[in-house]
């Protein structure tokens, strides 16, 4: 080798591209590995952007210098040194490459591909096992060779190259650093107020009535709310759809709760409203509002959220004791999630979906797939410190299930339970989809559970006009009559209603006899009792009509008056509830509730039966079980009688709709739906002659 080009190889060493590309990748793997070690923080996540920014940016001057170096080097012979070369260049292309894609897929689509993901972290690690041998085995045949006059330029030239490289990475770091220093988090108020006031002078429940408890003291609205940016990212689109008309969704808004809960706060003081608080307006209730001197009981990120997606996802222990015995502990944010505006949104959603561990492990925990999750909440009671006389059950779906046929502990495979009903598996691009914990499912069978939670209000959607109230409250009808076909559970449960219904009547009957005839109810579907919830507001009772053979009505029962009222004596699933003093509760006033006079609701599986017996002809004076509406006049003579029977269902009873709508002009009325029906036609007929 001429003198020449031992200087030209030495001056390589510190050339400005080389120097760039080195503290590039020295850089780029250093933190890679920070990334891919370190807890999640604010160090991990800026290491995230900036390691990013100067991926992006170096990426052409290095596959600049690649060519170049590949160039030169190429047709010298095989041996370790070019090996480890290859090896590294393969490397450092595919960790670009990877890089690249996750990047795109971090900005502008909804998850990082796992292989991808993969192959970057793979490429990063065999980057590192072979770039430093590579380096390391030229560094170490020089040095041996340092005795050689004319190795002593070049010894130079490779300390130059790394003292340079050094700082260009401690440049890189700073930058790191500066952003660290530089950012500074959304200044949150876990502290209750104040003036807040407790219920009792322990202060160690300060959040009684409510049982729900957090992990600290408050919790800043912040933290729970902003379920919007779910979807707005583009990530949870489809979930935030379904959430949005759904119960959940208005627990906190729903006309009827806030009407219930401003009586109660009146009545008994706003501190009583924290035991609604912990499962209709959590947010509200962390965050100290509903204390003295708030007479909203709520906040307006409460109202909007009810039970928002986080503080769903953040419960992390659960009792079933009921009224909302649960421990809620608010997730560490990402950078600038808790910020306004669109370059905050923008690079808040970039680091959740390019470090999407931590994002995970806060809102995927398998105590969410439990029943016991759902009976947290879906689990009542009235007790001293509610009514100031003692322990009474309220609405208990929980124990319903429990205790039904539904429930085979420790044999999946023969349990329905509450998700697989009410958060039914649906075709899903979301990046949830796919679950490899569920017993039947996969990570990747393409679907998601339904955040509809369909249950059995048909009003509310509407009444708030919700995004997609309408084809909630559609669905929520085809859930009501049993029409929600779910194949997941198909095989567990008969199909047709959920609570069908069976006029058994004769065949015929003399026309001087009694026509006697039942409507048996069966609760076929449900998991927990029908009706369920508080009997004391819904309705649930059977309209029949008996005509003649010319379908002109003869007897009625269960038909609404003028003022969309029952008609008196109607069979009639509910629940009457009474103060200390023995006075029924007709106004959902359940905090001067003591016990309850008379309850009727249907147990799994199980059926009711409501009898009805008419005398013909002259049936003025009818002997009958339930009360009917007679036209006698219509009785004589006919020859055959037809009865038909439907089961009907409102949410709200019209005596508290008038009561909390008493202002508006136009009283509204709960909108009714068929459950099922049945029918069938009696024969009336003289008696064969036996001569």
């Amino acid at each position: 080798m001429s003198t020449g080009d031992t200087s030209a190889n030495d001056q390589k060493w510190t050339r400005p591209l080389l120097i760039t590309v080195a503290g590039f990748l020295l850089f780029e793997m250093i933190t890679g590995l920070i990334i891919y070690f370190l807890p999640f923080g604010i160090p991990a996540q800026v290491s995230i952007i900036i390691h990013t920014a100067i991926g992006i940016a170096f990426s052409v001057p290095y596959l600049v210098y690649q060519v170049q170096h590949w160039r030169a080097y190429r047709h010298r012979p095989m041996n370790e040194i070019k090996l480890t070369g290859y090896i590294s260049m393969a490397s450092a292309l595919a960790a670009i490459i990877s890089g690249l894609v996750i990047t795109w897929q971090a900005l502008f689509s909804t998850a990082v591909s796992t292989a991808w993901d993969k192959i970057h972290i793979l490429a990063t690690f065999m980057l590192l096992a072979s770039v430093l041998p590579h380096v390391g085995l030229i560094l170490i045949r020089d040095y041996r060779a340092r005795k050689n006059p004319q190795m002593k330029s070049r010894i130079r030239s490779e300390k130059a190259f790394g003292i340079n490289s050094l700082l260009a990475v401690t440049a890189q770091f700073g930058l790191v650093f500066l952003f660290i220093y530089a950012f500074e988090p959304v200044k949150l108020n876990n502290e209750l107020p104040e003036d807040y006031h407790h219920l009792n002078e322990s202060k160690n429940r300060p959040f009684a009535p409510s049982l729900a408890t957090t992990t600290g003291e408050g919790i800043d609205d912040r933290l729970l709310g902003g379920s919007e940016s779910c979807t707005t990212s583009g990530c949870h689109s489809e979930i935030g759809k379904e959430w949005e008309a759904s119960a959940h969704r208005y627990a906190a808004e729903d006309p009827i709760f806030r009407a219930i809960q401003k009586t109660m706060g009146e009545q008994k003081g706003p501190i009583s409203t924290r035991y609604c608080g912990g499962c209709h307006d959590p947010i509200s209730l962390f965050s100290g509002t509903k204390n003295l001197f708030s007479d909203s009981l709520t906040n307006n990120v409460g109202l909007q959220e009810g039970i928002s997606c986080v503080s769903c996802h953040a419960v992390k222990e659960v009792d079933v004791s009921g009224n909302a015995d649960y421990t809620i502990a608010p997730p560490e944010r990402y950078m600038f999630e808790l910020n306004d505006g669109k370059a905050a949104k923008a690079i808040s959603d970039f680091l959740i979906r390019a470090y999407p561990k931590k994002h995970v492990e806060s809102y995927q925990r398998p105590l969410l797939k439990t029943p016991e999750f759902c009976g947290s909440c879906h689990k009542q009671y009235i007790d001293e410190e509610i009514n100031n006389v003692g322990w009474v059950q309220l609405q208990n779906q929980y124990d319903n299930w429990r205790k039904s046929r539904w429930n085979h502990p420790k044999q999946p495979m023969k349990t329905v339970e509450c998700r697989e009903c009410h958060m039914p598996l649906v075709a899903s691009s979301d990046p949830a989809s796919g679950d490899p914990l569920d017993y039947n499912r996969s990570e990747d069978d393409g679907t998601h559970r339904s955040h509809r939670f369909l249950g059995a209000n048909q009003m509310v959607p509407g009444m708030l006009d919700l995004p997609g109230a309408k084809e909630h409250q559609e669905l929520t009808e085809q859930w009501l009559r049993g029409e929600f076909e779910i194949p997941e559970i198909a095989d567990k449960w008969v199909s047709g209603p959920s609570v069908p219904i069976e006029v058994m009547a004769p065949s015929r009957i003399a026309p001087d006899a009694d026509l006697e005839f039942n409507v048996t109810i069966t609760n076929n579907k449900a998991g927990h009792n029908f009706p369920t919830g508080p009997l004391d507001m819904i309705q649930a009772w059977l309209q029949v009509v008996v005509t003649d053979e010319e379908r002109n009505p003869v007897y009625t029962s269960g038909m609404l008056d003028e003022n969309h009222f029952i008609e008196p004596g109607a069979f009639i699933f509910k629940a009457e509830p009474v103060d200390q003093y023995g006075n029924v509760i007709d106004q959902h006033n359940l905090w001067e509730m003591v016990g309850v006079r008379y309850s009727r609701a249907i147990y799994p599986g199980h059926s009711d039966n409501a009898q009805y017996t008419i005398s013909l002809p002259d049936s003025a004076g009818a002997r009958r079980s339930v009360a009917l509406k007679v036209n006698s006049d219509r009785v004589a003579g006919v020859t055959s009688l037809h009865i038909t029977a439907r089961l009907q269902y409102r949410k709200i009873n019209q005596y508290l709709m008038n009561l909390i709508f008493e202002d508006h002009e136009e009283q509204p009325t709960a909108p009714i739906t068929t459950l099922s029906a049945d029918s069938t036609t009696v024969h009336v007929t003289a008696p064969l002659s036996t001569r």
